[in-house]
């Protein structure tokens, strides 16, 4: 078992010992110099010294988006501006961006992790990083840059779009490790295939995956096509970025660096904390973090936590990989569906693409789910009778999955709109 830092092995008292420290020094010091969080906990009765056991984050108030939109640009800053010296942020498309600020410590904290994420996904210094997440204020791109600078690999930093240039240069430079939106991996492999090359012309090892939910079926199609072993990250720019946890060699559940993030699982609903085990939002805690710290942020992503070992021999505790969010979820006529959910359908049904929309709208009172989908080449030329068929069965086993009749429209091949970050899943009418 490889791994970049020694902490990521450290024993769970020691692990503990350490949160509780940092915990303890970051709530007392967002008391000291941040005023919403002063507002915030003097609410809840908190005085500096309270946090005694990791038992006590639970009494601490959340944070939300909206609380950094709110306090847009800086108002959630812990240090003066001169010692930021990086800012990134949201595109703003929902509201205000939400910003965020970095010290110099922070930058190596955070190269710190994405190293590890890397390195728990198979590479190395000999490694050639070919890093497709898009640069600027989204956190995807620097990150893991800097991550695999730290490492000593090699970097490409080709960035989002081109995508015909992004497979020239995997090619000719020999890029063994991916690192894009998976929705974006599968469009490489297409281009591939229509410029004539196989996963046999390229050097690809691994993909690390993330800014997006996808099923177990889509990593299959991925590794298939591109011949890597396929690897979700998980992070969020308010948190930090890339590289909050990451799926080692076992891909069962990503390990949460719990030295720099304390989780929570919470009842979305009640905010109540959940057991070990359980499904529901996740929350993040930083604690070692200078420019600014969130407390209980709350992210909407649904997720639980595996308290048990790992075989890799990481001590940090897992999450199971996200299978949608709060705020994305559709509820159909009482029913809650998530976009993974439909796609775990469609992945096993033979001449699909794994590229769909779902159009939701309203027919008089009654909520209306329309499965868009793509079908291949080949499936798009056969008689109406067999592509009729095919409808059917799409709808059949969505209904049998998720318990409600669902619309299918077949799509002729590459007639959805690909997407250079995150795939845009949910069309939702209702709100027009």
């Amino acid at each position: 078992m490889s791994y970049f830092n020694p902490v990521e092995v450290l024993d769970r008292e020691r692990l503990e010992e350490l949160k509780l420290e940092r915990l303890r020094n970051t709530v007392d010091r967002l008391y000291q110099t941040v005023p919403f969080y002063r507002k915030k906990l003097d609410e809840v009765g908190y005085s500096p010294g309270d946090i005694r056991s990791l038992e006590d984050l639970r009494h601490l108030p959340f944070t939300t988006k909206d609380d950094l939109r709110e306090n847009y640009p800086f108002g959630l800053f812990a240090v003066p501006l001169r010692d930021i010296v990086r800012i990134h942020a949201s595109s703003g498309t929902t509201g205000k961006p939400t910003v965020v600020g970095y010290t110099s410590s922070d930058i190596r904290t955070w190269a710190d992790l994405v190293a590890r994420t890397i390195v728990a996904a198979g590479g190395t210094k000999e490694d050639i990083v070919h890093v497709a997440y898009g640069y600027g204020l989204f956190t995807g791109g620097l990150g893991l840059h800097y991550g695999a600078e730290l490492l000593g690999a090699t970097v490409l930093p080709v960035s989002g779009g081109n995508t015909k240039r992004q497979v020239r240069l995997m090619v000719d430079f020999g890029s063994t490790i991916l690192c894009c939106t998976p929705s974006y991996a599968l469009n490489i492999a297409e281009v591939m295939e229509e410029m004539g090359m196989g996963k046999e012309d390229i050097r690809l090892k691994a993909g690390i995956f993330g800014a997006e939910p996808w099923s177990g079926e889509m990593r299959r199609e991925i590794e298939e096509r591109l011949g890597l072993s396929a690897h979700d990250i998980y992070g969020l720019s308010e948190v930090v970025g890339p590289g909050v946890s990451i799926e080692c060699e076992e891909k069962n559940g990503l390990h949460i660096f719990e030295d720099c993030f304390i989780p929570e699982i919470i009842d979305p609903s009640t905010g109540e904390v959940l057991p070990p085990g359980q499904k529901g939002e996740l929350v993040f805690t930083n604690i070692n973090k200078e420019g600014m710290a969130l407390l209980r942020y709350r992210t909407r992503d649904i997720s639980r936590l595996i308290p048990e070992p790992c075989p890799c021999g990481r001590t940090h505790v897992r999450m199971e990989r996200v299978t949608g969010r709060t705020d994305d979820m559709l509820i159909i006529r009482g029913v809650n569906v998530f976009p993974s959910q439909v796609e775990a359908v469609l992945m096993q049904i033979p001449g699909l693409s794994p590229h769909y929309q779902l159009v939701v709208d309203r027919v008089g009172s009654l909520d209306v789910l329309e499965v868009q989908v793509e079908v291949s080449p080949q499936i798009f030329s056969d008689e109406i009778k067999e592509l009729e068929a095919l409808q059917r069965r799409i709808a059949d086993e969505i209904q049998s999955y998720l318990g409600i009749g669902v619309k299918v429209r077949l799509m002729e091949p590459r007639s959805i709109q690909r997407s250079e970050g995150k795939a845009v899943r949910v069309i939702d009418k209702r709100r027009i």
